[in-house]
């Protein structure tokens, strides 16, 4: 089936209806058989195409192939960001679909399971550090530290826990950093034209390419 079988009013029907409850930073798409037929991007944008095949092991192809509803976190491997996806199988004049909602990765945590707070150990001692009072955590030598703008301190969280648990202004800018976006004073350029993020205390961490698409996406530029 081509794309001009579909009249583009049934598929904005579709973003119409899950107008009244999706996020406003979601990304709506809509596959048939073997292509994606349809994208309305949102906020959280991973780029797709109308026209493009579905790429094996996609949540598309998943909810194609078995007919039933997915809800997966997916990594940055197959678009070059995370997110959290919804995978609702659909018919689009007899044919099998799928209609799939893409969020931020940490979307589906209930906000119960959010972390409030980060118990940091230093020396011998614990420091519970309220999570607004983070400005970013690293990876360093197989250990995850935290850093405020008094002091750092070790936790025994690893950044993938921490990205699907810390609150939505948390943002994984590299494999070794998540950032607090609140925290950002600047965004620019090093010698090499790769991006580089200062944060208000003048700490300056890089962005890897792996993850540039979804910072762009999340701070919008």
């Amino acid at each position: 089936m081509e794309n001009a079988d579909i009249p583009k009013k049934i598929l904005n029907q579709y973003a119409t209806i899950l107008d009244d409850w999706v996020p406003k930073d979601a990304s709506i798409a809509i596959a048939i058989k073997d292509r994606y037929i349809y994208y309305d991007p949102g906020m959280h944008d991973i780029h797709l195409k109308e026209g493009q095949d579905i790429q094996a092991g996609s949540i598309a192809e998943v909810t194609i192939k078995e007919r039933r509803k997915v809800e997966v976190v997916m990594d940055n491997t197959l678009y070059g960001m995370s997110y959290f996806g919804m995978g609702y199988p659909i018919d689009v004049k007899g044919e099998p679909g799928a209609l799939i909602i893409i969020l931020p990765p940490n979307f589906h945590v209930l906000k119960r399971d959010q972390l409030q707070f980060l118990t940091g150990k230093r020396e011998d001692e614990w420091y519970p550090i309220a999570i607004d009072q983070v400005t970013y955590v690293e990876s360093l030598h197989k250990k995850t530290w935290f850093y405020t703008n008094a002091d750092h301190y070790n936790i025994s969280f690893t950044l993938k826990d921490l990205q699907l648990r810390l609150p939505r202004f948390f943002l994984r800018i590299h494999r070794s950093y998540i950032i607090n976006m609140n925290c950002i004073e600047k965004i620019s350029r090093d010698f090499s034209s790769n991006l580089v993020i200062t944060l208000v205390d003048g700490t300056e961490l890089p962005v890897s390419q792996t993850y540039i698409n979804e910072v762009r996406s999340m701070l919008g530029f």
